[in-house]
């Protein structure tokens, strides 16, 4: 167990928290996450403490708003491991009482809780006991942007904000000024008492440490123990922790901002890539033992594992392939690889298989083979054999378990630069009919692209916000279709040889027509089955139709398995 140097464990108001900062300051360092509560957090907050005073205040009793983690930095301000997004709320709270105030007649009751809100939120004079000088505010963030930091301090100074800002710091202050102008608008007395409220009533238990290697400790304790912060935050404290010297952790901060940009552009979380990591390091590890939580994970010998010097470059490496994956967007040109449209296109159908266990496996070849010079022609054979796989097996077995055992065999196979192969017991007649029973299920939409990939003529990506077409209208209309009953159209009209994957604007034209009209519409898809639809003579789509496309679709799907996985 690691011992806990000094700290200092006590219980204090809002307003003494932040009065006793004069001439120091709070610091939100640089690693910590981007200040994220957004109006919702905050008018929870505000009616909470509304409700609060109206009711137990009265009584006595105490508002308790959680715990604060800080450790004394060398220029002996606070600087804020766990709480920031709480103590940067109520600074925008404070100030928004205070622009109130000084907008009203300054009787004695103003007076004093101008007085008492001052201390807080600024330096005083100590002998006239006033506000001297506005910009020097109880609190630094380092964590955004330079623009965003100066937008905060700036409504912190000025109790001003432009009516055009979008950012967090700008609605969250326009909020909380509008509740306070409303609220001492209707309430005067009691607008009063809500500030004396937060003041006095509100309660935080500040943890004050003398290091930072206390402070990280402390946090990752109590967030072991389910406060809500994401496994990945967790993470970025160990790291930085792990870093001995200011250089390196700054060096890591600028590289963890590029990870979140890296990340929000290709619409992951760095949590996704860490989780598909860590089947990396298992396959090196040659373990195929039952996955674990990845807090639990990555927690393993004292986080070693983030210790590693081959771990962020690596991350880094990860999140910049399934950006580029996700968006078909490079975050970072210097890359040797390329993803071509066949690639995609096997990578689209797999997006739509049930689980996300197939990118653990295409992050493993992906680490192992990025500077490979057939890269993407070895990428192009392993998607093939992953699609063929993971759809054989769910189409035998629909669970997740069925699949578990193989991917993580697989990941160690790739790791030890062998050939990635699944255990498949292959019996023709049972997979066709199988696949029959999965007309309705939650792979005949993976199915469905892939056949409609498969179309030798199908040269680009069908729209990945493709729908699924009903060539025999959905929607029964009382008119005669060529001899079909209402109870055969129940009986026929989910079947996989009436679907069709099409665009989804010309799915909406179409609609419920009859197939005579809707080839008009088909004509102008750029999706090759879709296009041979509308190149049949007939108006009618009947029965045979529908039972002789969908012998067709089992056997190019039926040929493509067995290509792939080899068997004749």
């Amino acid at each position: 167990m690691e011992r806990i140097a000094d700290l200092h464990v006590s219980k204090k108001t809002i307003s003494k928290l932040f009065s006793e900062m004069q001439g120091k300051r709070f610091v939100i360092p640089d690693f910590q996450r981007p200040y994220k509560w957004n109006i919702e957090k905050c008018e929870t907050l505000w009616e909470d403490i509304e409700n609060f005073t109206n009711t137990d205040a009265k009584k006595g009793s105490d508002y308790f708003l959680g715990t604060i983690v800080s450790y004394t930095n060398d220029e002996n301000n606070q600087e804020i491991i766990d709480g920031q997004q709480r103590i940067t709320s109520f600074f925008l709270l404070l100030r928004s009482f205070y622009k109130k105030l000084e907008a009203m007649p300054e009787d004695d009751d103003v007076k004093g809780l101008k007085n008492q809100l001052a201390p807080c939120i600024w330096d005083i004079n100590p002998i006239s006991q006033k506000v001297s000088d506005m910009s020097k505010i109880h609190i630094e963030s380092l964590v955004a942007t330079e623009e965003d930091n100066g937008t905060f301090h700036k409504i912190l100074e000025t109790g001003n904000v432009n009516e055009f800002a979008t950012d967090n710091y700008s609605n969250n202050y326009r909020f909380f000024k509008q509740r306070c102008d409303e609220y001492a608008s209707t309430n005067p007395l009691q607008w009063k008492e809500l500030c004396v409220t937060i003041l006095q009533k509100c309660i935080v238990l500040p943890i004050e440490c003398d290091t930072p290697e206390t402070a990280l400790t402390i946090f990752s304790t109590l967030n072991d123990r389910g406060m809500p912060l994401s496994d990945s935050d967790i993470f970025k404290a160990q790291i930085y922790r792990s870093k001995n010297t200011l250089e390196k952790r700054k060096d890591f901060t600028e590289t963890w901002k590029e990870l979140s940009k890296i990340c929000k552009q290709g619409n992951l979380s760095i949590d996704e890539v860490f989780r598909y990591y860590s089947h990396i390091l298992r396959g090196r590890k040659l373990d195929k033992s039952k996955e674990v939580g990845l807090r639990k994970f990555y927690a393993e010998d004292a986080y070693q594992k983030l210790k590693e010097p081959t771990l962020v470059p690596e991350i880094m490496s990860l999140a910049n392939f399934w950006c580029y994956v996700n968006m078909d967007v490079l975050p970072n040109d210097d890359v040797s690889y390329e993803i071509s449209t066949e690639s995609r296109k096997y990578l689209h159908c797999l997006s739509r298989y049930p689980n996300e266990f197939w990118k653990y496996i295409i992050s493993g070849f992906f680490i192992k083979n990025s500077e490979s010079e057939s890269f993407d022609s070895d990428f192009i054979q392993l998607l093939k054999k992953l699609v063929a796989s993971l759809f054989v097996k769910f189409i035998y077995a629909p669970t997740v378990n069925a699949i578990k055992d193989d991917t993580y065999q697989a990941c160690i196979n790739i790791s030890q630069g062998n050939p990635f192969n699944f255990r498949i017991n292959w019996n023709e007649d049972l997979l066709i009919q199988d696949i029959d029973g999965h007309h309705s299920s939650r792979i005949s939409r993976a199915l469905l692209l892939l056949h409609a990939y498969l179309n030798e003529n199908q040269l680009g990506l069908i729209p990945v916000t493709f729908d699924i077409e009903h060539i025999f209208p959905k929607k029964w209309q009382n008119t005669n279709y060529n001899g079909w009953s209402q109870e055969d159209a129940s009986l026929f009209l989910d079947r996989l040889g009436n679907k069709i994957v099409l665009e989804k604007k010309l799915n909406i034209q179409a609609g419920n027509g009859y197939f005579g009209v809707k080839k008009a519409k088909y004509e102008l898809s750029k999706i090759a089955v879709i296009r041979d639809l509308a190149s049949m003579p007939q108006n009618d789509w009947v029965k045979s139709d529908i039972e002789n496309r969908e012998a067709n679709f089992i056997n190019d799907l039926i040929g493509f398995f067995k290509d792939q996985l080899s068997i004749n």
